[in-house]
């Protein structure tokens, strides 16, 4: 039962970072890897406001803020100054790596005997349910909005929207600072929910939200009642119901990497798959009403 919580417990804190990567990666199409920066951000600004006595649910709030600076600088990189999306990524993460040495002054914040988010009466998990529940019907309220419209509509055809007016650039900005805003704040909810901040913790947390999408979508895509954010929440829960899977039938936990490495290529090989299998099945379609068609003209 205990281990059923654990994985509940972390991976819906995870899910607030997949949707934050699935603003990027689904919505805009952009491979940010800034995220890589902005979770250890929004955890050590979180970890350091607690150290000062300031209340938690403010020092997540200015978690978020901090991911939002972050994916401002991103999508000043890329649409100001031009640089490849992928390399401006690369750029702003490892110039956060020194900002959150900064920021905490040392590699690691302890915060055993702080009051957090966790402090209260309530369960962990019935904390962490709601914070996810309100980031979750925030995005999808937002994207019913003319701005959320917009925002999709970026991320599939950009010479329409700047067709319409819209200053492209602008909203991919908004698209980066929601995204590292909302990761940042699962950094910060991390933080407090482990009892410290370490400057390391951000390591490959890109391809876990990445896993929780490509999980979520190839698993959830053809229930058409399951709304996206659904799908993503539900996915980083089973990507951490895998990890916990593997580790109880004995892999290290020096192979966690490797192990997710592997559950993105299964993921995406299985949407491939599927892929392939609906092309032919057009194809041979095709074929045979090609077929049929000269059949009955030579009648």
């Amino acid at each position: 039962m205990d281990m059923i919580i654990s994985i509940l417990e972390q991976g819906l804190i995870f899910s607030i970072v997949a949707i934050g990567v699935y603003i990027t990666y689904k919505i805009l199409d952009f491979p940010d890897l800034s995220v890589d920066g902005t979770f250890p951000l929004g955890a050590s600004m979180a970890a350091i406001c607690l150290m000062k006595g300031i209340n938690p649910f403010a020092a997540s709030a200015a978690a978020f803020a901090a991911g939002c600076l972050g994916g401002a600088i991103t999508g000043l990189l890329h649409v100001k100054l031009k640089i490849n999306n992928l390399l401006c990524g690369i750029l702003v993460m490892i110039g956060l790596y020194s900002i959150n040495l900064r920021i905490m002054a040392k590699s690691n914040i302890p915060l055993f005997g702080k009051t957090t988010v966790f402090s209260g009466m309530a369960a962990p998990l019935l904390t962490i349910l709601i914070s996810t529940l309100i980031v979750k019907v925030a995005l999808d309220f937002f994207l019913k909005t003319k701005l959320g419209f917009i925002l999709k509509a970026t991320g599939n055809n950009e010479q329409l929207v700047t067709m319409l007016g819209i200053n492209k650039d602008n909203i991919k900005m908004l698209g980066l600072i929601l995204s590292n805003g909302i990761v940042a704040l699962s950094g910060g909810l991390m933080a407090q929910y482990q009892g410290f901040s370490d400057v390391g913790m951000g390591t490959g947390i890109v391809v876990t939200g990445l896993a929780a999408v490509t999980m979520g979508d190839a698993l959830f895509k053809k229930a058409s009642f399951i709304k996206p954010t659904t799908m993503v929440v539900l996915g980083s829960i089973l990507y951490k119901a895998a990890i916990a899977l593997a580790l109880e039938l004995g892999l290290p936990a020096t192979d966690l990497k490797l192990i997710t490495a592997i559950i993105v290529v299964i993921a995406l090989s299985f949407n491939n798959k599927k892929f392939i299998i609906v092309k032919r099945g057009l194809e041979l379609g095709g074929k045979i009403h090609a077929k049929n068609k000269e059949s009955i003209q030579n009648i």
